[in-house]
């Protein structure tokens, strides 16, 4: 009987590795190669002397050619210290307005059985259709009638705008799955609205995090608003800042890419940490 029931789980195992798993799996570490691959690259060679990024930019560094000094000139000639503190602002700010805007948001449309709530819903999705760069010119005058141009308001201001969209279309399908008796027992139990928002509200964490993780990766990663309306040095966030030392340092290739370095790490680091919520959340609100 045991040579029997060890049979069947050895032939499973076997099974699962067929050609078809061996041909999905080897695309996706091609397709993981192909995506990590520059990233590796452009931190490799952030550590090393202009020459040895030249003779073998696919090299380790070695004692000949492992060099700091372009980081070092980073620090020294650049301001990445204040363009890290101007995009910690904007960034975390915006991921709480657009995290509580848009579970509000969510749950008046789904509890509140309104003729309007179609229409409302509709908006949302048509914002996630329609790219925001369109109206930049709009944008641009609005920042100028309020005096808020060069300031991180704006950018905050834009960026939540800009992220509320698919971050209420995504938690309006997490709070239709909150079970309307536990809502009921709290009403009854004479809780009101807006506490029964927040019993609510630890059910749809996950999404909370796929939201989060989706508004700050365009908000890190954005040129755009930040090279139109908060240009100034004191002003700049890190792709802004990285795009400076462009022009600042084009023949200088190692504090180039030591300034590109400083700026996707802070990501792959976030990413890294929470991954796991993020595909956990995003892809249950897929299936929701």
């Amino acid at each position: 009987m045991a040579q029997t029931q060890t049979m069947p789980q050895t032939r499973k195992r076997k099974s699962s590795w067929s050609a078809e798993h061996v041909v999905v799996h080897a695309l996706l570490i091609f397709f993981v190669l192909l995506a990590l691959g520059p990233i590796f690259v452009v931190i490799l060679n952030s550590f090393k002397t202009t020459p040895g990024i030249f003779l073998g930019p696919f090299d380790l560094p070695n004692t000949k050619t492992f060099s700091i000094d372009g980081y070092f000139r980073v620090f020294t000639r650049g301001n990445i210290v204040g363009n890290y503190v101007n995009s910690l602002i904007v960034t975390v700010t915006t991921i709480v307005l657009t995290v509580v805007t848009a579970a509000l948001a969510a749950f008046a449309l789904v509890e509140y059985k309104v003729r309007l709530a179609p229409i409302l819903a509709g908006l949302f999705i048509v914002g996630i259709m329609l790219p925001i760069r369109l109206g930049t010119v709009p944008i641009l005058e609005i920042m100028i009638a309020w005096n808020l141009v060069d300031t991180l308001t704006s950018l905050i201001l834009v960026y939540t705008a800009m992220s509320i969209p698919i971050a209420v279309t995504l938690m309006v399908a997490y709070f239709r799955t909150v079970p309307t008796e536990l809502k009921e027992a709290a009403r009854i139990d004479g809780a009101g609205e807006f506490r029964t928002f927040l019993i609510a509200l630890p059910i749809v964490k996950p999404g909370l995090a796929a939201v989060a993780t989706l508004t700050m990766l365009p908000v890190w990663n954005d040129l755009w608003f930040p090279l139109i309306l908060a240009p100034s040095r004191q002003n700049q966030t890190v792709t802004l800042g990285v795009q400076q030392f462009v022009g600042q340092f084009m023949n200088d290739y190692p504090a180039l890419l030591a300034a590109l370095t400083l700026g996707i790490v802070p990501l792959i680091v976030l990413y890294v940490i929470f991954s796991r919520q993020f595909i956990r959340g995003l892809s249950q609100g897929v299936g929701k």
